[in-house]
């Protein structure tokens, strides 16, 4: 097969994950509340999801160098299978945080999981330099508009009721097209190519970039951990208790916040050509983080709505551009290491702020969260801007 048709190969994935992720974020706490789970306990599930993810991915990157990359994608298909057959099994709270821990379901709707490194390896692999960030680009405006249809997706349980199916068989059912996703997943990968990143084990996952691999890493933290007091969870018990929010409606607004997600990441990549890739990773990264921390005083649910959809449109043009930033200022053997080394700290640092947002949502301004997450953002961003805007990828030097 071609390098394009393997390419296309890893968008269908990449379309059938992003679907499961996107309704299984919004049904994720509508789920845990209908068995009993306040909004703290719901905060510590989603921050020990994005914790089992983050040690997960940080290990499929240091092993991926020494494995058939096809074998591992096949294998983390296989944990969403499991995880979906096993999530609607259990109700008491410290099996279904094992569940959470040891599997792969995403509460927010960033890139995450061990696939996520090792698509991105074969993804730089097959694409020149001048066409490096308009793949990513494809790659994650696939996985965006695939969430914004799982979104969608996600009031289906409200349907069922209407036919007098059980809320708990209705959302099991979920939970089961969630592994059937994945079985679909791993027959894609089946029909890839056997494929190791270079001939020889490399003596050290990281290598010459190791240091700027490092301080991304540290930056890309302070993003991570202030994102996850905003993940689309969090985000979707905010709506529902704050405005009272229905399922099917928050499943309509979720569709249309990925769906304007969905087409910045080209926007980005034609924006990326005319200024840089950091640059656009900041300028269009400031004005979201704007956007939430006036949404957090909103006084209706109108305002609010409007301001996290001009945000969506804004926040992940950043997604395409720090993935093209990544592959390209490091050398290709490298490339996994430094996909697992910048995405498992973020989620690392992102499971540690869903139970502190948990725990603040029930306070006397339920807001508080998203004024962190949006404040912690800037300061992210002048960062990133300050260390890196002489640091050039091949295509910009």
């Amino acid at each position: 097969m071609t390098a394009q048709s393997n390419i296309l190969l890893l968008y269908l994935a990449r379309a059938l994950r992003g679907f499961g992720d996107g309704f299984a974020a919004v049904i994720l706490p509508a789920y845990l509340a209908l068995i009993g789970f306040d909004a703290a306990l719901i905060g510590v599930v989603a921050a020990t999801a994005l914790f089992g993810t983050a040690l997960s991915t940080l290990l499929i990157g240091f092993v991926a160098p020494r494995y058939d990359l096809r074998n591992l994608l096949i294998a983390g298909a296989a944990m969403m299978v499991a995880t979906g057959l096993a999530f609607p099994q259990f109700e008491l709270p410290a099996l279904v945080l094992l569940v959470a821990f040891l599997g792969t379901i995403n509460p927010s709707t960033g890139d995450l999981g061990i696939l996520i490194p090792l698509e991105h390896a074969m993804l730089a692999h097959g694409a020149a330099d001048q066409h490096r960030t308009n793949t990513f680009a494809r790659y994650s405006f696939i996985g965006a508009l695939a969430m914004a249809a799982g979104a969608l997706a996600s009031g289906l349980p409200d349907v069922m009721a209407t036919y007098g199916i059980d809320n708990r068989m209705a959302f099991r059912t979920m939970f089961y097209a969630y592994a059937a996703l994945g079985l679909l997943s791993a027959f894609v990968y089946l029909r890839l190519p056997h494929a190791h990143v270079e001939r020889r084990a490399p003596t050290a996952p990281l290598g010459p970039s190791r240091r700027v691999v490092y301080k991304l890493s540290a930056l890309f933290c302070l993003d991570a951990f202030a994102g996850g007091f905003a993940v689309q969870s969090m985000m979707a018990l905010w709506l529902f208790e704050r405005f009272d929010l229905s399922l099917s409606a928050a499943g309509l607004f979720f569709f249309w916040s990925s769906v304007l997600s969905a087409f910045s990441f080209p926007m980005a990549a034609w924006i990326a050509k005319r200024i840089g890739l950091v640059n656009t990773m900041v300028y269009t990264h400031i004005p979201s983080s704007l956007c939430l921390i006036v949404a957090a005083f909103s006084p209706n649910l109108v305002v609010a709505l409007a301001l996290l959809l001009i945000r969506s449109a804004l926040s992940q043009m950043d997604v395409p551009t720090r993935s093209s930033y990544v592959m390209a200022v490091v050398t290709p053997p490298e490339r996994p290491a430094a996909a697992s080394v910048t995405a498992a700290p973020r989620t690392l640092a992102s499971s540690l702020s869903p139970a502190l947002a948990g725990a603040l949502l029930g306070s006397s301004f339920m807001a508080l969260p998203f004024v962190l997450c949006g404040t912690l953002k800037i300061v992210y961003d002048v960062a990133l801007l300050f260390s890196f805007r002489h640091i050039k990828p091949p295509e910009e030097a």
